[in-house]
């Protein structure tokens, strides 16, 4: 888990494993959802995590100045991620969803701003906190980019409790 005492290209790691657990957690959700808008919040959200990898590969490739995609695809295939974004274990969320709770429009919204407002947290802390100038800046970014999520997600909860 990252602390904020980490070099830049350890900090790139770190978050790369986070959001590869919250893309894998989402993956996973989608195909447990009970409704069709359940299942397509999931789905978006599986998009945006997948985005927010490519964008933390592509700082890592070229702060290493390495192309060479092969290595690192070889990394986030095997790279074990047992915690999503804010640090929640993939395992605990996994349990909240066999639950059925989750699995309707409102639980799928509630619990993707459960874990979207951790992960915003998170890098808000580390933002604040990191040793290495340039991980602030990185771990700002993502910081701004979980804020977009979670107003996107209030939005939509929103306007599902307007149409209930």
């Amino acid at each position: 888990m990252v602390t904020g005492k980490e070099d830049l290209l350890r900090s790139l790691i770190e978050a790369f494993l986070m959001e590869k657990g919250t893309h894998e957690f989402y993956e996973m959700a989608a195909t447990k959802a009970v409704s069709e808008d359940a299942r397509n919040t999931f789905r978006e959200l599986t998009g945006w995590e997948e985005k927010h990898m490519e964008y933390i590969q592509f700082l890592y490739l070229s702060i290493q100045d390495d192309r060479d995609l092969e290595r690192f695809e070889a990394f986030k295939n095997k790279a074990d991620a047992p915690v999503v974004e804010g640090g929640i274990p993939v395992a605990d969320l996994e349990a909240k969803v066999e639950e059925s709770v989750f699995l309707d429009d409102m639980g799928a919204l509630i619990l993707a701003l459960e874990i979207e407002g951790k992960a915003y947290n998170l890098y808000r802390n580390l933002s604040q906190k990191a040793a290495d100038q340039n991980a602030r800046v990185v771990f700002k970014e993502m910081m701004d980019m979980e804020l977009s999520h979670i107003d996107y997600l209030k939005k939509l909860r929103n306007n599902l409790a307007e149409t209930s």
